[in-house]
């Protein structure tokens, strides 16, 4: 395992090698200074410079070399200025509380400097790593990737730590995936490390941070420190960050765990921005996503209204110029007479087509212009005249089939639009009796519920295919693709729009005893009062 180069916060080791000779040093040069001046200073004086030396050591070297210097003071004091000179005997006893109150007051002061001093360096570097801080959530926020956003985090990690970084992201399968990133000569995270990166992107309770150290090391000692961190955003978990610190044994050697808890606020917050960037991406691919849908449907829509509008004219002339073929006189032969006939009839299912489409465009400009809510002319009426009127519309398409009304005498008044109730019973008719066999009864069955009127159609044909009953009301949507039948998969489409612009559901099912069946429930409400006549 390759050895890391030493970062800023573990590289003061080789330094603090010379301050403990550089407090002696001062100590000695103090010496020096004050000795020529020795029969004209006296020796508070000299007490005084030695402790200004010591205020000086502990502010510039630490507080180790200061509580040498403060031994050293003293000791130095004894040996040039106290009585015997140049020997460290003490003629006067009360020199001795003199030595007593210079080192107290020496060693008190360099633990007041060394904290000052300590606190400094603290709040430098505070306000260093917030500032790199602020300049990482300013790189995050201009990140257009997920790739991007790896690469700032781990140039941040080898900045302030030395420290390599893996991010593991949601995958589609509610898994997780190695995001990979500039570092290609980082190795790649054990499978121990990815398992555990996995229960705690699925474990929300878990602590905040987990540590784990690579028991695996090589020859020389050396190691791994890991953290795992969860991202977790607004809505849900947004991956696992892992930051990883190698060590090796010696004498100068770093304490990686140590270092690392010591950062424990800093790895907390790099990881909220890592998830607050990643959500902001996510985001930002909803919104794409959504616009351009929307601008979908949109030019979907204007197609289908343009190319409705555009057919429907020569539509309406094919129709009326084949009645005038069947009304010429003297008529047509006979075999002229059948082709002019089913040429109309040709141009009416064509022209019924179009206006399906005309239909469900207008339908869908309608919930978008009106915020997903279908314009709707309510009125409370007898659903059965909804039910006839509907019946009597189809016409020649029930010729081959009986319908059956199960319609009982009690049923309240229901409040709907009329217009659109009889589009949808008049398309539940039609397929009803396009994908039953000839000569069968179609059944409408109405019931009212407790707070729902319940409208069931059902046909004996061959039912739904059952892996396609939620995505028969979908447009374009046939029951089977490949029918015989004819029709363009829009009448149950425009059925389920104006169902569920009424505040009802629709849903189609088959029956254990065979056919298919469409059911729809809507909301009864609470009818007016209905005042008998005056005789």
């Amino acid at each position: 395992m390759s050895r890391p180069h030493a970062p800023a916060p573990l590289s003061t080791a080789p330094r603090r090698r010379w301050h403990y000779p550089l407090a002696a040093a001062g100590c000695g040069a103090t010496t020096l200074l004050t000795l020529p001046l020795h029969d004209w200073l006296e020796p508070v004086n000299a007490v005084m410079l030695f402790l200004l030396t010591v205020v000086v050591v502990a502010a510039r070297l630490g507080r180790g070399p200061a509580v040498m210097a403060s031994f050293l003071s003293v000791g130095l004091f004894d040996f040039f200025y106290v009585p015997p000179r140049f020997s460290f005997a003490v003629s006067d006893i009360q020199y001795l509380l003199t030595f007593a109150v210079m080192l107290t007051v020496a060693l008190l002061i360099g633990h007041l400097a060394t904290g000052m001093r300590q606190r400094a360096e603290e709040a430098q570097q505070a306000a260093r790593r917030a500032q790199a801080l602020h300049a990482l959530a300013h790189q995050l926020a201009g990140a257009l990737t997920a790739e991007q956003v790896l690469h700032h985090l781990q140039a941040f990690m080898q900045d302030q730590l030395g420290a390599d970084l893996h991010l593991w992201q949601p995958s589609l399968d509610h898994g997780l995936v190695l995001l990979q990133g500039d570092h290609t000569s980082t190795p790649a995270p054990s499978a121990s490390l990815t398992l555990l990166a996995r229960s705690i992107a699925q474990d929300s309770a878990r602590p905040h941070a987990h540590h784990v150290q690579d028991e695996q090391g090589s020859s020389d000692g050396a190691g791994t420190h890991h953290v795992l961190l969860p991202l977790t955003g607004s809505t849900r978990n947004r991956g696992v960050m892992m930051v990883s610190l190698s060590t090796w044994a010696g004498p100068n050697a770093p304490d990686a765990q140590g270092n690392l808890r010591h950062h424990t606020d800093m790895l907390d917050a790099v990881s909220a921005l890592a998830a607050t960037a990643l959500e902001r991406l996510h985001f930002v691919d909803v919104a794409h996503q959504t616009e351009l849908e929307v601008r979908t449907e949109r030019l979907r829509n204007a197609i289908l209204s343009a190319l409705s509008h555009d057919v429907r004219t020569p539509l309406t002339a094919l129709v009326g110029m084949a009645e005038t073929l069947s009304l010429l006189q003297p008529p047509l032969s006979p075999q002229a007479q059948e082709m002019a006939e089913a040429l109309r009839g040709q141009a009416l299912r064509l022209h019924e087509m179009v206006s399906k489409l005309l239909d469900m465009a207008r339908l869908q400009a309608s919930l978008q212009g009106q915020r997903s809510h279908l314009p709707l002319r309510l009125a409370w009426q007898p659903v059965e005249e909804v039910v006839g009127a509907s019946i009597q519309l189809l016409g020649t398409a029930l010729a081959h089939h009986r319908v059956v009304v199960d319609l009982p005498s009690d049923l309240p008044l229901i409040q709907l639009d009329a217009v659109l109730m009889e589009r949808v019973f008049g398309n539940l008719l039609d397929n009803a009796a396009k994908y039953a066999p000839p000569d069968t009864d179609i059944h409408i069955a109405l019931m009212a519920e407790a707070e729902h009127l319940l409208v069931r159609v059902r046909n004996a044909g061959n039912g739904f295919p059952p892996a396609r009953l939620q995505e028969v009301f979908a447009l374009f949507a046939r029951g089977e693709p490949e029918s015989h039948v004819p029709g363009m998969g829009l009448g149950l489409a425009i059925c389920k729009v104006i169902v569920e612009a009424h505040g009802g559901h629709i849903e189609a099912r088959n029956p254990d005893d065979g056919g298919a069946e469409v059911c729809m429930r809507l909301p009864l409400g609470t009818p007016p009062t209905i005042e008998p006549e005056q005789p």
